[in-house]
């Protein structure tokens, strides 16, 4: 049976009618890897959250809107974008309970930042403002087209899975892990220093990037590395 793995959403309306988006680059993904994506609708329900994450097998962590910064105790500064607070609080409770329970994440952009920000860390509002580089990581060019590099850390878990210390990646974003929260480590940069991936060295599978791998796993047998090692994860998981 296939391990059933959550996605979250964004917010979204059409002509007034509120509603809910997810690429399908993401559910594709995982059901290539041998997963069965189920869609997450928002909810603050402590007790609706614990049973979702008791029935899912894995959570992915989808990109999407700024993360408030309230939740990693800081205000608003010029910069932030467009903010969900209701998306904010559920994946959060989620991600706690999924990671008591020792169940498999991986964080995708937005992912990585509610991901470091929940467990403890702070992020950059507004790279242009914060972060003085020359390298552009917010891409004007197609979502599957390779931007930059990252420099993947020696050891590490993403670093094994991957099988490679570089890696091409897209880049589509504003906002980024600051300082790393405790218990995270951080397992990829940039050429300019900034955090591209953070994971749980102690956990299974608890993995964020920066970039979309989504968008490059049809193309890059070494992206889509990233969503069947995580859906085997998740299978594992399934056996307990």
């Amino acid at each position: 049976m296939r391990p059933m793995i959550g996605l979250t959403v964004n917010e979204m309306s059409r002509n007034d009618n509120p509603g809910i988006f997810l690429g399908k680059d993401y559910t594709d993904g995982i059901y290539a890897a041998g997963g069965m994506p189920v869609v997450l609708p928002f909810t603050t329900n402590q007790e609706e959250i614990k049973e979702w994450a008791d029935r899912l097998d894995g959570l992915l962590l989808s990109g999407g809107e700024d993360i408030a910064p309230a939740l990693y105790g800081e205000e608003p500064r010029q910069g932030l974008g467009e903010i969900s607070p209701v998306r904010d609080e559920f994946e959060a409770k989620l991600l706690i309970n999924m990671i008591e329970r020792n169940k498999p994440v991986f964080a995708i952009c937005r992912g990585i930042q509610i991901l470091n920000a929940v467990m403890g860390g702070t992020l950059f509002q507004d790279l242009p403002r914060e972060w003085p580089s020359s390298l552009q990581h917010s891409q004007k060019a197609p979502r599957d087209h390779f931007a930059h590099v990252v420099k993947i850390s020696k050891g590490t878990k993403l670093n094994q899975i991957l099988g490679a210390d570089d890696l091409q990646t897209n880049t589509f974003h504003h906002q980024a892990v600051k300082q790393i929260a405790p218990g995270l480590a951080p397992c990829a940069h940039s050429r300019d220093g900034l955090i591209e991936a953070i994971e749980d060295p102690l956990r299974t599978f608890v993995i964020g990037v920066q970039w979309h791998p989504e968008n490059l796993w049809r193309s890059s047998e070494r992206h889509f590395r990233l969503f069947t090692a995580f859906v085997e994860a998740a299978k594992s998981a399934q056996k307990k």
